[in-house]
């Protein structure tokens, strides 16, 4: 099948209608269906269940959809490496980082290597660590600035820096005149936390279990910002990163005194696959920052 049609498929998966899809794609209804006709043909099943106007995509479909997204990722990556032969000084990097990171570290980073590369484009994913190592899985992305550390038998891994982790209270609190405090101090208090499998909620909930707590967590954010609003709030306290932009006045960020209170974070791409020059050149720019 040919490339152009798996795109078109990967659109429809993802709208579940053939009039949005075809609109998106600025291509016919008719076009449209008769290509997921010969799609369906050559994988020999149905890929979607049709539900009244809408289609639905089904386990098959599910299937051909992770397979259509990894083999565009992987024509789109070898244009790229010959673009970059062509000319090393031009190219895309595919950069995925996490949340937290987007408010200093990665603009930083970006603006400094674009001086020394300013014909190198990027494309940037934004998002959560579970997510961000999807992505350099299934060829999405071809590095990643991300913790905690992935699977080394996957990933190569190189560590940028480490930073501590604190205890974020509201202001008034009974920690925040402290210079330092033991998690298990905190044993009693409200915690607002990240959600599950997010990497930092990954790396509380082991400080957690090794300072023997069974918190009592009263809300579970999608974002480091959110977590540190509810603080100031006076929802409780949570365990987040030492802050390196301006902080909300309304939190004290109080260091953590538990030898383990750090977060890791690195580059990660994959062991099996060649980054490509642009990206390359990205990676060693960072490794050598």
């Amino acid at each position: 099948m040919h490339l152009e049609e798996l795109q078109w498929f990967v659109v429809l998966a993802e709208t579940e209608h053939v009039t949005e899809a075809a609109a998106e794609l600025g291509v016919s209804q008719p076009t449209l269906s008769r290509a997921l006709t010969r799609i369906e043909e050559k994988a020999g099943a149905p890929l979607f269940d049709r539900v009244g106007r809408r289609l639905q995509l089904n386990e098959y479909g599910r299937v051909m959809l992770e397979h259509a997204r990894r083999s565009i990722a992987e024509m789109q990556a070898a244009v790229d490496r010959i673009a970059a032969l062509r000319d090393p000084d031009t190219g895309r990097v595919r950069l995925a980082f996490l949340h937290s990171l987007a408010n200093w570290y990665v603009p930083e980073q970006l603006r400094r290597f674009r001086e020394a590369a300013p014909r190198i484009a990027f494309e940037l994913f934004q998002g959560p660590a579970p997510e961000i190592v999807q992505r350099i899985r299934d060829g999405g992305a071809d590095i990643a600035i991300t913790s905690p550390r992935p699977d080394t038998a996957v990933f190569v891994w190189h560590r940028l820096y480490v930073e501590r982790l604190c205890l974020a209270v509201p202001v008034g609190h009974r920690f925040a005149a402290r210079s330092r405090v033991s998690l298990s101090a905190a044993a009693d208090e409200p915690f607002v936390a990240l959600e599950k499998p997010l990497g930092l909620r990954l790396l509380t909930d082991d400080l957690w279990a090794e300072a023997g707590i069974d918190p009592e967590i009263v809300f579970e954010a999608s974002e480091i910002p959110t977590m540190e609003g509810l603080v100031a709030a006076g929802f409780g306290v949570a365990v987040v990163p030492v802050p390196r932009d301006r902080a909300d006045v309304r939190v004290v960020h109080v260091p953590l005194s538990n030898a383990r209170a750090k977060r890791e974070v690195g580059l990660a791409w994959r062991r099996d696959r060649p980054l490509v020059p642009p990206a390359a050149r990205f990676m060693d720019f960072l490794i050598g920052s």
